[in-house]
């Protein structure tokens, strides 16, 4: 069979030379582009290159430290290790499985499944270990396990300062107290370095370059003092228990300055034992916590009245027969204690006597005392989450609430604003600000009454301390003291409770010239006493006397001033 000739296809020359041409411009183009970027702009080839090998990371920057007024350690951040892996790269034989689970105390089901993880290029196998297990770790030389170093916070005190110091979390950020109302200030700045990695994300030069140099955290100084901390928690714990109450807080203040000398609650937990932490434990009771005050509060609405001229020391009032109608509500007192003068009225706590002298003024003057006081607004300590209280409108007063307001009800407060109220009776009529710092130069405070005033209440709260008033438990060998107690029926879903109290206990020595303030709250005391001078003032006594005694406060009474007595119905202070 014959096969049919092909047709014959001539090219035009043109066609053929014009594919040659672009060909060759296509190469000297080639040619000229690399010998641009090798020879005249390498950077961009070098950017493109450390674009794939090089990276940024982050350095860490050393926690301030924080120390009590004395340059007592209180937190302090100590070296440890993390260990992590990159699964892509681990290769591990069983053996070595078994042995580094055991260096992490973790089963090795456990630690296989964070080894084999698909499309990790970094997991945590576990972080703060010690260095010493680190080291062993390392020896194992497992590829693809690698170790960075990090920081862990310890707090010396444990759960003695707990309240006031807080914690940070593994990551070294702070979750509570100073830790995280400073967390600025102790945190510092990470620096940022540039280093090499090879094609498998294993880093093989370090120092490439430091683009910015981590800045420390600056250390805090405390006010407070370590030697009246440890005294005021050991004191307030063993109250608890003893009166087998809920919880119970104490704060100690310098009465001239308002700095916080010590800061405590129980129940506590340790921050070094992140197990004993819970809700409970987790509360710093004495600046989130409100509660109506009690009588604790007769010292301001009588302050006022005298500031006024509607009373003096010495005016005598009727308290007979022991109870009082206010329109349809009646006020009572524990006893009947006939005609009193304002001096024993808030020596004796009589709730009659205080509702009169209350209801002589008008709400608005009772309420600017109150406000001046700082009650209804944040000390502003810097302590977060601290709460404000409640101080109502005086245009919505009824007189009953009026007249219950004067002794503690309906209104509420913390214990750290009720310790700061009480600077005005010790620094002759100023508010003084409170501060979780150390001051080092003067503290201004804001005049609330005058200096007479400020006396003339003062001689009336060391009445209260002595046989005939309703604290003599707070007396101390050697120092006059002054002070106010106080029992208030619990608010519990918006009603009181019969049987559950608030026993509080304010005050202050030496009285001839305060050096400290301590404020007392026991919640829900339950072992047969709950009246402030019984529970409270005892607390107030044995740290009181701690402090004046570490601070070597120079005494302002005999060694025998202390008087003995038996338990009168004026101790029991219903306000």
């Amino acid at each position: 069979m014959i096969k049919p000739a092909l047709p014959t296809i001539k090219l035009s020359a043109w066609r053929s030379r014009l594919l040659f041409g672009m060909l060759v411009l296509g190469l000297i183009s080639l040619a000229a582009r690399a010998a641009y970027l090798q020879g005249m702009n390498n950077e961009f080839l070098q950017k493109k290159g450390e674009s794939r090998y090089s990276r940024v990371v982050e350095m860490n920057a050393d926690r301030g430290m924080i120390t009590d007024r004395n340059g007592h350690i209180m937190a302090i951040s100590s070296p440890v290790a993390s260990i992590f892996a990159d699964p892509k790269v681990v290769v591990i034989k069983p053996e070595k499985l078994r042995q580094l689970a055991h260096l992490l105390e973790m089963s090795s089901t456990d630690l296989n499944a964070l080894l084999t993880k698909e499309n990790r290029r970094f997991v945590y196998l576990k972080r703060h270990i010690v260095p010493d297990t680190a080291e062993k770790i390392m020896q194992l030389k497992i590829k693809g396990i690698y170790l960075t170093s990090e920081s862990k916070r310890y707090y010396p005190e444990g759960e003695f300062a707990a309240h006031v110091l807080g914690f940070t979390d593994i990551n070294d950020e702070g979750q509570e107290g100073v830790e995280r109302g400073w967390e600025q200030t102790l945190a510092g700045e990470l620096g940022r370095r540039r280093v090499i990695k090879d094609n498998k994300g294993q880093i093989i030069d370090e120092d490439v370059a430091s683009i910015r140099s981590p800045k420390p955290g600056k250390d805090l100084v405390l006010a407070i003092d370590r030697r009246i901390q440890y005294r005021a928690h050991a004191e307030l714990k063993q109250a608890v228990l003893a009166n087998r109450a809920k919880a119970g807080s104490i704060v100690v203040l310098d009465a001239q300055t308002g700095e916080i000398l010590a800061l405590t609650n129980w129940p506590a937990y340790n921050p070094n034992r992140r197990s004993t932490i819970n809700n409970e434990r987790l509360r710093n009771r004495a600046l989130i916590d409100t509660f109506e005050p009690g009588s604790t509060l007769k010292p301001f609405t009588v302050a006022i009245a005298l500031e006024v001229g509607k009373v003096n020391s010495h005016t005598i009032l009727q308290t007979a027969p022991g109870t009082w109608q206010v329109g349809r509500k009646t006020i009572r007192d524990v006893s009947n204690k006939g005609e009193l003068t304002v001096a024993e009225i808030i020596q004796q706590s009589s709730n009659v006597g205080t509702a009169k002298i209350a209801l002589s003024m008008e709400p608005q003057t009772m309420w600017e005392m109150f406000n001046r006081s700082g009650f209804g607004t944040l000390t502003n300590s810097g302590f977060p989450g601290e709460a404000s209280g409640i101080l109502r409108p005086y245009n919505r007063w009824r007189p009953i609430e009026q007249a219950t307001m004067s002794y503690g009800h309906g209104i509420s407060t913390s214990l750290i604003q009720l310790a700061r109220a009480y600077t005005i009776f010790t620094s002759g009529g100023e508010l003084k600000p409170v501060s979780l710092l150390k001051q080092n130069i003067p503290v201004m405070g804001q005049r609330v009454i005058s200096r007479d005033t400020a006396w003339a209440i003062s001689r009336m709260l060391e009445m209260a301390t002595q046989p005939g008033g309703t604290a003599p438990l707070a007396q101390i060998s050697g120092y006059r003291v002054a002070g106010k107690t106080g029992t208030a029926h619990k608010l519990i879903d918006g009603r009181y409770a019969n049987k559950s109290y608030i026993s509080t206990f304010v005050g202050y020595a030496p009285a001839s010239n305060p050096r400290f303030i301590i404020a007392v709250i026991i919640d829900e005391p339950s072992a047969g006493k709950y009246f402030g001078g019984a529970v409270a003032a005892p607390i107030f006594s044995k740290v009181m006397s701690g402090a004046l005694h570490i601070l070597n406060v120079p005494p302002d009474a005999p060694a025998n001033n202390v008087i003995t007595f038996t338990a009168t119905p004026e101790m029991e202070d219903e306000g």
